[in-house]
């Protein structure tokens, strides 16, 4: 009984905090989290683009190299056309929010916000930033955020120091990004959102299309056996069909409403092992003396020729 209560408490505290702050950065990257243990297949692909079906640029800038136990940026783009607007689950316009996952190696991880400089705090003002999971500090969260403030979102990652983790070894790392804006197409369940394209599912003609109290419409199809099929759009896409038309199995009901989309890339940065640096300097250091001396034992050689009349 204690266990119901518990869960039951659990769920209703969890659909309220959905509905009351929805901004939480926990919220749009949700039901990723309850369905996979990690958000990266083995296919590379990341599981974003199982509901966020369309695609769209995503571009990542982060540094060539950095030193151990050392705070850098890894900026993430999700360019769009400012002031784009998409429909909601309920067919109103709505504001293009923006989300965004990093997935760091092994060691690094957020950096914590006392070693952030005045210039990250400033460039990460409103943007909340959550782990994946308690176990997973190297997989970063943000989202959702007004998109057309953050079309660029700043990650201050710590990198690892191997001289205090022997797990940790110096060399080249991937980094896995992934960028969103605006909402999926597919829900984690299977089912349809309403930002997407409806089709029918057999071919026809169309011969009634009613509407609910919930905007929803029902477009009736009497296929070449006689039979009667109902497509169910939802409140939000717009009808590209009447009554009387034939429709091919396939065809498009309604019109595309969905402006968003999601794009992934990996990029690549290098944990820099101090003494590599000094030890390319010194090589520097010595072919510059080498040719210092070549050239000066040039110019002695000469002066003797000189003053011998070779």
């Amino acid at each position: 009984m204690r266990r119901i209560i518990s869960f039951l408490i659990g769920t209703t505290f969890l659909a309220l905090s959905i509905v009351v702050i929805p901004s939480a950065s926990w919220a749009y990257p949700f039901w990723a989290q309850e369905n996979y243990d990690n958000p990266r297949e083995a296919t590379g692909k990341i599981v974003c683009a199982n509901c966020h079906l369309a695609k769209m640029t995503t571009q990542a800038e982060v540094p060539q190299s950095v030193a151990a136990d050392s705070v850098f940026k890894a900026v993430v783009k999700i360019p769009y056309k400012a002031g784009t607007k998409e429909i909601g689950a309920d067919g109103s316009s709505v504001p293009l929010q923006v989300g965004a996952v990093v997935m760091l190696p092994d060691g690094f991880k957020l950096a914590p916000q006392d070693r952030w400089t005045e210039k990250i705090k400033e460039e990460t003002k409103g943007v909340y930033f959550t782990q994946y999971s308690e176990t997973q500090e190297n997989i970063i969260l943000v989202g959702p955020l007004p998109g057309d403030q953050n079309k660029e979102i700043v990650f201050p990652i710590l990198s690892p120091d191997p001289s205090t983790n022997s797990d940790i070894q110096f060399g080249k790392y991937s980094i896995h990004v992934g960028g969103n804006r605006g909402r999926g197409q597919v829900y984690p369940t299977g089912e349809k959102s309403n930002n997407l394209a409806f089709t029918s599912s057999v071919a026809g003609e169309i011969t009634s299309i009613n509407t609910d109290e919930k905007g929803m419409n029902m477009v009736t199809i009497k296929t070449k056996d006689g039979k009667d099929v109902v497509e169910k759009i939802p409140v939000g896409p717009s009808l590209i069909v009447k009554v009387g038309d034939s429709v091919e199995q396939g065809a498009s009901l309604s019109q595309d409403p969905n402006v968003g989309g999601f794009g992934q890339l990996d990029a690549e940065v290098v944990l820099q092992n101090p003494l590599r640096i000094y030890g390319l300097l010194a090589f520097f250091a010595a072919v510059s003396l080498a040719q210092i001396l070549l050239v000066l034992k040039k110019k002695q050689v000469e002066k003797v020729q000189a003053a011998e009349g070779i």
